[in-house]
């Protein structure tokens, strides 16, 4: 409860700028110096291909946009010479910007303006061109690594409830990309179709998200071991449930993106080299909140203790007078309701579809295997490897290759460390 107030809190403070959502991609932005807009600034986008995309020109309030026809890369030039006197770019060889947009999304696009004199890089300071070229490098990697460590929190939320699962009970749940999905559903039912406000409905919808869980291994996976089916049935019966929970969701919502009502789209803010929004700083926060909180309770609370106990040897826990059952049951429960904060939190920062929890829950298995398998605190050391090293990678490897390399460092630590970051070496025979 601590965690969603500091989510109700942080979201009121900080989330009033949100703009009313709509239809369909495009790129927008907001040209200002020291604090005062810029109109008339022309901007025009173009494919990969070069083919024109649009242009605009700056408003009074220095806003413009530009939809584009679908989801892809775009490069964004601003017109130097519609610049008013006075105002320069900060940096003079970033006229044009490459970026993706994703779909659905209305990707910001920040041009950093200051007063003429102040810019760096450029022919007119000779000599200073590699000393531009690295701080421009220094700078995309600075948002690149902010990037990162938003995706690796995301996942480190995932991963947390898979690495606990498998800890529990040795079952490699292929379902839990989908519990993501679900959580961030139920808040859009709560927040569309009930007409709550979202910071009503993500608290609610982390609740229900935790009910699913418990009662899917109170009804389903509990009787399926006391039947003593193996693992490896087990682990393909999820592969099951994961295709039936997905395309229920198809069949209930449709194959089209959707927002939640409110906090959609936000002016981007500027902290020194990284453009953000103010969600994703909130977002940022009630995650690493969260998994303080868990990783607290893992460590000093009784649960936590027996918690620990039941995955270290169950057999062990229960002569020593531990529920294993009950501690499975509130395991699943505590996975599916953190899931479900990812899959909300996910939902604030890109619109809702239903493959949004399969298309990361490759990450969230590299982030548990390569953190070591059946430890939380591995899963989130995991996780954050993984999600910093997905995007910086992209300085060097085209974006759609980031997932790749991900997994071939994966696959180089665990040759070196087959266990893990924080696994344990394990006696086999």
């Amino acid at each position: 409860m601590i965690a969603f107030t500091a989510f109700l809190g942080g979201l009121v403070i900080l989330l009033t700028s949100s703009a009313a959502w709509a239809d369909g991609e495009g790129l927008r932005g907001t040209l200002q110096s020291q604090g005062q807009p810029v109109q008339g600034v022309k901007i025009t986008a173009v494919t990969e291909a070069d083919a024109p995309v649009g242009d605009a020109a700056t408003d009074a309030e220095g806003k413009w946009e530009i939809p584009v026809p679908k989801a892809g890369t775009y490069k964004v030039t601003l017109d130097q010479a519609t610049l008013p006197a006075g105002v320069a770019l900060k940096f003079k060889d970033r006229t044009s910007l490459t970026l993706q947009v994703f779909e659905g999304n209305k990707r910001n696009v920040l041009f950093p303006l200051v007063p003429a004199g102040a810019a760096q890089g450029g022919a007119d300071q000779g000599g200073t061109a590699s000393a531009d070229d690295e701080s421009t490098f220094w700078d995309e990697f600075a948002q690149l690594a902010f990037e990162g460590l938003n995706l690796g929190l995301v996942i480190a939320l995932g991963a947390l409830g898979i690495s606990l699962i498998f800890g529990t009970t040795g079952l490699t749940n292929f379902a839990h990309g989908e519990l993501l999905t679900v959580g961030a559903f139920i808040a859009y039912v709560f927040n569309t179709t009930l007409g709550l406000h979202l910071l009503l409905a993500a608290p609610l919808a982390v609740i229900v998200a935790g009910i699913f869980g418990y009662g899917q291994e109170r009804f389903f996976w509990g009787p399926l071991r006391r039947r003593k089916s193996g693992l490896i049935a087990m682990m393909i019966i999820s592969i099951g449930v994961a295709i039936f929970l997905r395309y229920l969701l198809l069949f209930l919502f449709g194959g089209e993106n959707v927002p939640y009502r409110q906090y959609v789209a936000q002016d981007g803010i500027q902290i020194g080299p990284i453009s953000t929004t103010p969600k994703s700083l909130v977002a940022m926060g009630v995650e690493i909140l969260v998994l303080i909180l868990v990783g607290s309770a893992l460590l000093f609370t009784r649960l936590g203790k027996a918690t620990r106990a039941v995955s270290d040897n169950p057999a062990l826990a229960a002569s020593s007078g531990i529920n294993v059952d009950r501690i499975v049951r509130i395991v699943w429960a505590m996975g599916a309701a953190v899931a479900g904060l990812a899959g909300v939190l996910l939902g604030t920062t890109q619109i809702l579809n239903y493959q949004m929890g399969q298309q990361v829950l490759l990450l969230m298995f590299a982030g548990v295997t390569l953190g070591g398998l059946g430890t939380a605190f591995g899963a989130l050391v995991g996780s954050l490897v993984v999600g910093l090293f997905v995007q910086v990678s992209t300085l060097w490897i085209p974006p759609e290759l980031k997932t790749v390399g991900a997994l071939a460092v994966l696959i180089i630590v665990l040759l070196v460390r087959p266990q893990g970051i924080l696994g344990r070496r394990e006696r086999i025979g």
